[in-house]
């Protein structure tokens, strides 16, 4: 017999309403689950659809030719007339493609040159004929050595300490260079008259204290000098004059030629692009080359022949032009033939007392006022330590004076002697520097200028060549040969 227990019909009703509860509410969450996970999924799936890309930024590699650092662009528009850059231009100017005009800018105002730079009739006389002219722009070329040296100011005081100089030498030195940066024409030029001669000295100067378009003071007036240069040469294909015609424009043409091969290695080193640089020094530098005279001088109006005129004042300055193409780096033909050939010429013209003549060998023991530029143009192509360097040296230090106000006071001769002199250093030097420095220094006027005897040339003329003087401390190496 067994025994079970029975449920009430109300209590079985009961029973059977929350098993029915209990079943729809399973089922209910149930669905509730895998609508859930399917909104899940579906999240996961649609979100990448709907999700905002991020922008990529990418600088393209294809640069605008010619840009300038502060970002002011440089037009290069073959229908504009070259000028010179305004006074809010660039110090660097970056270009990789060759255009038909320099740099053309806006024109700026910039005070004229109040004094007389010359008539334009009697360039040669003095330079040319008779050795009295101006003196060799900037030394020995620029060479990376020398270049280091002259970029500190540190180092410039240094050197001059070293080498005789003192701070009364770099003072009148930035001084001059801020009259000439007072005095520049609009178009980048000096000078009223011969301005590729005189624009060559003012840059050389410029150089010579290691200015270049990059400085802060004087980067703009450099690089106006530049483009006065450049533009001329594009004009006149690679002539360096505005003038072609007459003797004049052969000495304008190699201290052109001189500046601008400073410049271009200056801005090699330094990775200063400027536009057609570059080319017009290749294309000036080769016709210089070009245009030697079958005796190894240069003759006026680079003509030929027997008939032509040549003569060590001319030469000097096509010398020292091609050792400063020598350090550009650039691809000259016939260089080192046409440079053997030049101090051929020029070891013709001494004479027995050491001096160097103007169109052959000096005869007695007086003054030969172009001993300077015979003497550095043999030093300047590996012949530093030749008799003839010796020679010319000694008679130098035997004959020479300075006395401004004077006959003695020839600007062109002691610039040159500056040179070579400095070059020899040890006693040669030190006697020379005796001569030459204070008389330099208390000459210049409270302007920065240095007035020479006549002004035969101008102001800048006379103020480059002083200018270029009192650089001398610091831009050779003294008895070294390294030039």
């Amino acid at each position: 017999m067994s025994i079970h227990a029975q449920l009430s019909p109300e209590a079985q009703a009961r029973l059977d309403a929350m098993k029915r509860n209990s079943t729809i509410s399973s089922i209910i969450i149930a669905l509730l689950s895998i609508v859930l996970i399917g909104l899940l999924l579906a999240f996961i799936l649609i979100s990448p659809m709907f999700k905002e890309t991020p922008v990529i930024v990418t600088y393209s590699a294809n640069v605008p030719a010619e840009e300038v650092l502060e970002t002011k662009k440089v037009s290069t528009n073959t229908k504009q007339k070259p000028s010179a850059p305004s006074s809010s231009s660039a110090k660097v100017i970056a270009a990789n493609t060759t255009s038909n005009v320099a740099i053309p800018v806006p024109e700026v105002d910039v005070p004229q040159p109040s004094t007389d730079f010359g008539n334009g009739d009697d360039f040669g006389d003095g330079w040319g004929s008779g050795g009295d002219g101006g003196g060799g722009g900037g030394g020995f070329g620029a060479i990376p050595a020398t270049m280091r040296k002259r970029c500190s100011k540190e180092d410039r005081l240094q050197r001059l300490a070293e080498t005789g100089g003192n701070e009364q030498c770099e003072e009148a030195v930035l001084k001059a260079l801020r009259w000439m940066k007072s005095t520049q024409a609009a178009d980048g030029s000096w000078g009223t008259g011969h301005k590729s001669a005189m624009t060559g000295l003012g840059l050389l100067a410029y150089l010579g204290h290691c200015e270049t378009p990059l400085s802060e003071e004087f980067g703009e007036s450099c690089l106006k000098a530049m483009t006065f240069l450049i533009n001329l040469g594009m004009k006149n294909d690679g002539k360096m004059a505005e003038k072609l015609a007459g003797h004049q424009w052969v000495y304008e043409h190699s201290i052109a030629v001189y500046a601008l091969a400073e410049s271009t290695t200056f801005c090699k080193q330094l990775n200063i692009s400027v536009p057609n640089l570059g080319e017009v020094t290749q294309k000036a530098g080769q016709f210089l080359i070009d245009n030697q005279h079958e005796n190894g001088g240069w003759a006026y109006e680079y003509k030929e022949g027997a008939g032509a005129h040549t003569d060590l004042s001319v030469t000097g300055w096509h010398i020292q032009a091609l050792k400063a193409m020598k350090h550009t780096g650039l691809d000259f033909k016939n260089l080192s033939r046409c440079a053997k050939k030049s101090i051929e010429y020029v070891e013709l013209l001494q004479g027995e007392s050491g001096g160097f003549g103007y169109k052959g060998p000096p005869s007695g023991e007086a003054y030969a006022k172009l001993t300077g530029v015979g003497v550095l143009c043999l030093q300047m192509w590996d012949k530093e330590s030749s008799k003839e360097v010796r020679k010319g040296a000694d008679h130098i230090i035997k004959t020479t004076k300075l006395k401004w106000g004077t006959a003695d006071c020839n600007l062109y001769a002691h610039y040159y002697e500056a040179q070579a002199m400095m070059n020899r250093g040890g006693k040669d030097w030190q006697k020379y520097n005796a001569l030459m420095r204070d008389e330099v220094l208390k000459n210049q006027k409270p302007d920065g200028t240095w007035p020479g005897p006549g002004e035969k040339y101008g102001l800048i003329y006379d103020t480059a060549l002083c200018t270029l003087m009192l650089e001398v401390y610091y831009r050779f190496l003294p008895g070294t040969g390294k030039l």
